[in-house]
């Protein structure tokens, strides 16, 4: 792919103003914000907004406190890289659907201020304040599979189960449809990733996501009966919140988000599987810092894979023109070599 910073909607002018925001707790999230916010400075140096990470507080949700306890971490986090952790409160979530909270901790941004939500195991590979948003037409990931819904033989297919969404919120189903595609395949149907998502205001967009997730899990359509919901209540109610705030599929240039200016990598081993040569190369290079390193030399799976090149020899198990299809085929091939970790 060469060098990611090279793309063309990076041309936009001026740069846009607005805040990005992610989820940290104590373990694997912390130690991944941290990389985050690394990249973020590496490849878009010019980001004139805040850095939020949204940190959920301990209470009955929570059976262990969330918050991040490492001390040092905290620091590279808001000394080094000039972040702001923020609290948010657990009321309808926490520990028994974490997904939830990228719902609730849009609580603790700024209202009326745009915002870009990223999850945490994000890398940014180019100058995200040089991208065209119209955060008036939110948008979301289109990096997904049809996991959602599962068709049953005997049960409601696509139409209806979608249909079914649309009409419990009142918005008109007929308009979120990619009429390219055939009836009853699943990518005719807004469906989304939850790894990004922007919008105009926190405040607004946040108290609908958590509307519209707490009515699909407490009083669901009955065309929903026989679906599973966890865990992807998120990417379920998120479609149906962009579709109602006027937005769609690709308000933002395609190959940008997930492409060219970030890389939702997942999990550090699918990173050498199946990103970029310059996905990897940002990896390592902005893990080497001793300020950097010192801190996150404690997280295994970066250990192993980043410092001690572990993830090399994963990367030379595949040929990253020539992937399996799915993903699970990938995990299983890293795993029966040994190399999973999480």
């Amino acid at each position: 792919m060469g060098n990611l910073r090279d793309a063309a909607a990076d041309t936009a002018d001026p740069p846009r103003h607005f805040n990005i925001f992610i989820v940290a707790q104590e373990g694997r999230l912390a130690h991944e914000a941290a990389l985050f916010a690394a990249s973020l400075r590496e490849s878009d140096p010019g980001f004139t907004g805040k850095l939020i990470i949204g940190e959920p507080q301990p209470g009955p949700l929570w059976p262990d406190d969330p918050r991040i306890r490492n001390a040092d971490l905290r620091a590279l986090l808001t000394d080094h890289f000039g972040a702001e952790i923020r609290p948010f409160e657990s009321h309808h979530f926490g520990a028994g659907y974490p997904n939830g909270n990228k719902i609730e901790g849009l609580s603790c941004l700024p209202a009326g201020e745009p915002f870009v939500f990223f999850d945490s195991d994000t890398l940014i590979t180019g100058p995200l304040s040089r991208l065209p948003f119209d955060f008036n037409r939110p948008s979301a990931s289109m990096r997904r599979e049809g996991t959602w819904p599962r068709i049953e033989l005997y049960g409601p297919g696509y139409t209806e189960i979608w249909k079914s969404l649309h009409d419990r919120f009142g918005l008109d189903f007929a308009s979120s449809l990619d009429l390219s595609q055939p009836d009853e395949y699943w990518q005719r149907y807004l469906y989304f990733n939850a790894g990004w998502f922007f919008h105009s205001d926190p405040a607004a967009f946040g108290a609908r996501f958590l509307d519209y997730a707490l009515t699909i899990r407490d009083d669901p359509p009955r065309e929903l009966v026989c679906q599973q919901m966890f865990p992807w209540l998120d990417q379920v109610a998120l479609p149906l919140v962009v579709h109602s705030f006027g937005g769609g599929r690709h308000t933002l240039p395609q190959g940008t988000l997930d492409g060219s200016h970030s890389c939702h990598y997942r999990m550090l081993p699918l990173l050498y599987a199946r990103e970029s040569d310059a996905v990897v190369d940002l990896v390592e290079r902005i893990a080497a810092p001793n300020r950097v390193k010192k801190v996150l030399k404690d997280w295994k799976p970066l250990r192993k894979m980043v410092l001690h090149g572990q993830g090399r020899k994963v990367r030379a198990l595949f040929d990253q023109d020539d992937l399996p299809r799915r993903e699970q085929a990938i995990r299983n091939r890293i795993r029966k070599n040994g190399f999973w970790m999480r």
